[in-house]
């Protein structure tokens, strides 16, 4: 693909608006930063659980609103995120970029994140003190979240990148999306939190997530449709676990 258009970035240009092909460009990226989004969303709403009730709109609504800014000011700098491919040395026998790095890292933030939110869930140590520290619990998570959603909105925006020839179209796609993922978060959020199965195969998903960022830093590229499929089986078939319980709660 050629990024010259991309790398002479010019945000205000509309011309886009008279091509057919770039209206389709925006659906088909719209959905995808959907979908590169539920991440997001998961890992949010397993913070803010950890937060007292009423603070956690207000961390998901800031949480996601880095996450869109995050995206569109990495848009803004296609160059750098561009530079970021270039190798910065070997390790293991791959070479590894800047961009690597950042995945790496960012998986093994995932999976140390995630085994302790599922140490705390299966120890039964739960929000305890993370509850009672006010705005310096609520900082801390937001930290968090800041470091995650770099992590996400790289991947974004190189999917992006690969998919569409003018940044514009990319922001459009980002605003929308960014605004269903605001729309729906708090409803998943809620979801999760009441049902604790649901939260332990959630962070069984991120999990699975660390594991194919650190792979992706390592050159080790599959098909994340296999990822995302594995995962909806997963939800579905909890899905019949719960409604199989209601059912027993009902004539019990």
């Amino acid at each position: 693909m050629d990024l010259t258009p991309l790398l002479a970035v010019n945000v205000f240009d509309f011309s886009w608006l008279a091509s057919p092909e770039a209206w389709v460009a925006l659906l088909t990226l719209t959905v995808m930063e959907v979908v590169l989004g539920i991440d997001n969303i998961v890992f949010i709403s397993i913070l803010v659980d950890r937060l007292p009730v009423e603070e956690r709109p207000r961390a998901r609504f800031l949480g996601l609103g880095f996450a869109m800014v995050t995206r569109i000011l990495l848009l803004l700098c296609i160059s750098w995120v561009m530079q970021l491919k270039e190798p910065l040395f070997a390790l293991l026998g791959h070479e590894v970029s800047g961009k690597d790095l950042i995945l790496i890292l960012g998986g093994l933030f995932l999976l140390a994140k995630s085994t302790k939110e599922i140490h705390h869930k299966v120890e039964g140590h739960e929000e305890g003190h993370a509850t009672t520290t006010g705005r310096a619990a609520l900082g801390a998570i937001l930290v968090q979240i800041a470091v995650l959603d770099l992590v996400f909105s790289l991947d974004s925006v190189i999917t992006a990148v690969g998919m569409v020839d003018h940044v514009m179209v990319m922001v459009i796609a980002v605003l929308i999306s960014v605004g269903f993922m605001m729309i729906f978060a708090g409803t998943v959020s809620d979801f999760i939190s009441r049902h604790p199965t649901v939260k332990i195969l959630a962070l069984s998903f991120l999990l699975l997530i660390g594991t194919t960022l650190i792979a992706e830093g390592f050159h080790l590229h599959f098909q994340k449709g296999y990822v995302y499929f594995a995962m909806a089986f997963s939800v579905f078939v909890e899905m019949l676990n719960i409604r199989s319980a209601n059912k027993r709660k009902a004539h019990g």
